[in-house]
């Protein structure tokens, strides 16, 4: 609990707190990165993708390797006949019988589909790496602005720590005059008030503070969204010498969305593929062997009216056969050609597809550059105005205890230097939010 030894408790009816302070866990960037890789939800999902797409990519799912199949199947029957022409006019009789069976198939030609299956199976394994590293790039993207957003206000704490400051010393001054008698009431309450405003002002930053770092623990995919993280990282503008060819050649051959739709062709082209391959007959082997055992008995009632037995009788038989087959569709009223044309248009509308992105992307960068170029010359001018700032709040100052400036003047250069300490941090947060998004764009935020 803090005092205002400052003013008077009888008179402000305002209390600050800070709570007991928990032991702070430094954090990196790099550190927030990793925790925030190894928590996420969607990147789990796209890794479980990736391993299903992993283990499907086998000439086995691609038809190559022959079926064998082993049958049992079991026969049981009752036969009545009653036949008044016949030496035994009624028998009945009852059979049982299995017959094991084993069959195997295997295509020996069918337009190279097996082919274009196993070549297919490779591009969705590929697109689903695609598509984790995509999951990858968005999580770090977003770690990356949190972490800078926290720091960004815990940067800005600090700024309205030092303007609480002065405000306190400035009350500290006009207190300490009022008592001897060198100013008066007016001037003791334009420094309370401005003490009291700077105040609730920091107060509110220190929440906004806590809420952004929040926000960079739930972007790390932590449930726990009040432990004491201490960030270890310094806000400062970045300094590297961007330049708008490199970035683009980077752009065209890193970028993850460009990567993704480059591969969503291949796999359209090798639908389109599998689709002509309906144009060839399909040539395939059969063998087939199977045991069939039998087993009869039952009794009949002869025309002279004596019953006999039919004693148990046993057979068994022992099939084998190799077979070819040859299949080919003659006519189908034209559906292979509207097939074949469904997919080929579908290449089409995909090279569509990357002829967009690569326009969007391309004025995405353009913007991007031309953003980080003037935000790093807004940066320079707000160096500029902080500096200048800081000087005259300390000749204010003195300024302000020799008499030669009032406390409005004092107040509005206070003010000033907020401002400008503010700008400055903002201008370095802009800058960072463009690097980000130019790293994305070029694909190096994975690296």
């Amino acid at each position: 609990m803090i005092k205002l030894k400052y003013i008077s408790s009888s008179f402000l009816p305002v209390l600050f707190w800070l709570g007991f302070a928990q032991a702070q866990q430094p954090l990196s960037l790099s550190e927030a990165i990793q925790i925030g890789l190894e928590k996420s939800y969607q990147i789990r999902i796209a890794e479980t993708n990736f391993t299903a797409a992993e283990n499907n990519n086998d000439w086995v799912i691609a038809g190559k390797y022959p079926t064998v199949s082993l049958n049992l199947n079991n026969q049981n029957g009752f036969r009545s006949v009653n036949n008044p022409i016949s030496f035994i006019p009624e028998l009945y009789s009852f059979s049982t019988g299995f017959t094991p069976s084993v069959n195997a198939n295997l295509i020996l030609f069918d337009g190279y589909r097996i082919k274009y299956n196993k070549q297919r199976l490779e591009q969705l394994e590929l697109q689903s790496e695609q598509q984790l590293s995509l999951a990858v790039e968005a999580t770090i993207q977003e770690i990356m602005l949190a972490y800078y957003q926290a720091l960004l206000q815990k940067e800005q704490v600090s700024v309205l720590k030092n303007l609480l400051d002065l405000s306190r010393d400035r009350l500290a001054y006009e207190e300490a005059r009022q008592e001897f008698g060198q100013t008066g009431r007016f001037d003791y309450l334009q420094a309370q008030d401005a003490f009291l405003n700077d105040s609730t002002t920091y107060l509110l930053q220190k929440t906004n503070a806590d809420i952004a770092l929040r926000n960079l623990i739930l972007a790390m995919g932590l449930t726990e969204t009040n432990l004491p993280f201490l960030l270890t990282d310094i806000l400062e503008a970045p300094s590297n010498p961007y330049h708008l060819d490199q970035l683009r050649q980077k752009m065209l051959d890193a970028n993850r969305q460009l990567k993704d739709i480059y591969l969503s062709k291949a796999l359209a082209e090798t639908n389109t593929q599998i689709t002509k391959a309906n144009r060839y007959p399909t040539v395939g082997f059969n063998a087939l062997a199977n045991y069939d055992w039998s087993l009869s008995s039952g009794e009949g009632t002869t025309s002279t009216g004596e019953t006999r037995q039919i004693q148990a009788l046993a057979a068994k038989t022992l099939n084998f056969g190799i077979n070819f087959t040859v299949s080919y569709t003659l006519f189908d009223w034209g559906l292979r050609k509207i097939n074949e044309d469904n997919a080929e248009l579908q290449v089409i509308n995909t090279q569509n597809q990357i002829d967009d992105l690569k326009l969007n992307l391309d004025a995405q960068l353009h913007n991007a550059f031309l953003t980080y170029q003037n935000q790093k010359r807004l940066l320079d001018i707000q160096d500029q105005l902080l500096q200048n700032a800081s000087q005259n709040i300390e000749i204010a100052a003195e300024r302000f205890k020799g008499g030669l400036i009032n406390s409005f003047d004092y107040r509005t250069i206070q003010l000033t230097y907020q401002s400008a300490a503010q700008n400055r941090l903002n201008a370095i947060f802009s800058i960072k939010q463009t690097e980000i998004e130019l790293l994305r764009l070029t694909g190096g935020l994975i690296r």
